[in-house]
């Protein structure tokens, strides 16, 4: 929705989320060059974003491709006419009926399954619905959570054979969850080749058992920016890349300067002998999320910038409690604390945009270097 066009950074009710435009455009358009030059689609995960509006300039089209982590994300983008979706985590068998519920309005939603149980419940609703219900099989390409090791043959077919039977096979999908603990460029690529062999090899092991895999589904955000070849893939799944955050620029994904997502806080007090500024945006605006701490810079609860999203060197929200946050110089670093007044404005980039965002019910849409409210994007939470 339009914002009331007198609305600035300098006038909005404190603490609040705040979203560069100009930023997040850039961005979107860096993955969707390289994938093009790839030669694939980008299935982008909506996640992070929970924003119809938000969403409406990563997809394709209004209709899709996405991808979700919630039914509710799911249930809220088909009601903005999203038509093609994946709903990204291992489906809880109490799901299928919402599944085949929005199914039955048209919305092609497909699930995920690594296991016969699961692929059990699929083919059990989707004889209960009349229709069968598309599922990709998990695989797990790094160790790091949910999916069928590379090498068992055994379990993929089965679960395959069990899709293919009672439901429908669409194909496989990955993550690779290890890529974000970062290890610079080779790392990465080497990281978005395993990803890439993981799914395509147990592609080939369905064919050849004359099973369909039509979708051969990747993504991470790491990964989507350093695979040299997706030979065998089919789409490609990021989310965070939209805005990026800390913990991207950490592992060398991208640049702070590309960070498109801030907290607008207000300065209410000093501590001066301690080196301390006080704001009003504590853990319920930022997080809890510390997902530098174990990066070589650690940037505590976010770093700082002036109002018009320039960074203050090394200065760092070093503490939080529920409503209050501590802004400091960053332990051995050759920050200097800025020269803020109560009343003074400032940006807080965060560790995890994913849950940054989650703490709130809107994005502010500004531009640049512009104080200037262009839009108000409304988002949405839950499952």
């Amino acid at each position: 929705m339009n914002a009331n066009f007198a609305n600035t950074l300098e006038t909005l009710e404190t603490p609040c989320l705040v979203v560069d435009a100009e930023r997040m455009e850039r961005n979107i358009t860096r993955l969707r060059t390289r994938l093009d030059a790839l030669g694939v689609s980008l299935r982008p995960h909506l996640k992070t974003a929970k924003s119809v509006e938000a969403a409406r300039k990563v997809m394709t089209t209004q209709q899709g491709p996405a991808t979700v982590s919630t039914l509710k994300e799911a249930e809220q983008f088909a009601a903005a006419g999203v038509r093609d979706m994946i709903y990204a985590v291992g489906i809880a068998p109490d799901k299928l009926a919402r599944v085949a519920e929005m199914r039955a309005r048209g919305i092609d939603l497909m699930v995920v399954a690594d296991n016969v149980e699961q692929a059990e419940s699929i083919a059990a609703a989707s004889k209960v619905a009349g229709s069968r219900i598309p599922a990709l099989i998990e695989i797990d390409c790094d160790g790091h959570r949910s999916g069928v090791p590379p090498q068992d043959h055994a379990r993929l077919l089965q679960i395959g054979q069990v899709l293919a039977a009672g439901a429908e096979l669409r194909g496989v999908l990955t993550h690779a969850g290890d890529s974000y603990r970062g290890g610079g460029p080779e790392a990465q690529e080497r990281f978005a080749e395993a990803e890439r062999k993981a799914v395509v090899d147990a592609a080939q092991v369905l064919r050849g058992a004359g099973l369909p895999c039509p979708v051969v589904s990747v993504g991470s955000t790491p990964t989507a920016h350093h695979a040299k070849d997706l030979t065998g893939v089919t789409e490609v799944r990021a989310g965070v890349f939209v805005f990026f955050d800390l913990v991207m620029a950490g592992i060398g994904i991208c640049r702070v300067d590309d960070i498109a997502l801030s907290v607008l806080a207000t300065v209410i007090g000093h501590q001066r002998e301690k080196g301390w500024i006080i704001t009003d945006s504590g853990w319920m605006s930022l997080s809890r999320d510390r997902g530098t701490s174990k990066q070589p810079v650690d940037m505590g609860f976010g770093l700082v910038c002036d109002v018009n999203g320039n960074v203050f060197n090394n200065v760092i929200v070093a503490d939080v409690s529920q409503e209050h946050g501590i802004i400091a110089v960053r332990p051995g670093s050759n920050g200097r604390l800025p020269e803020l007044a109560v009343g003074d404005r400032v940006r807080i980039l965060p560790n995890h945009a994913c849950a940054t965002a989650a703490q709130h019910g809107a994005y502010h849409v500004v531009r640049g270097a512009s104080l200037d409210v262009e839009a108000v994007w409304p988002r949405f939470g839950g499952w």
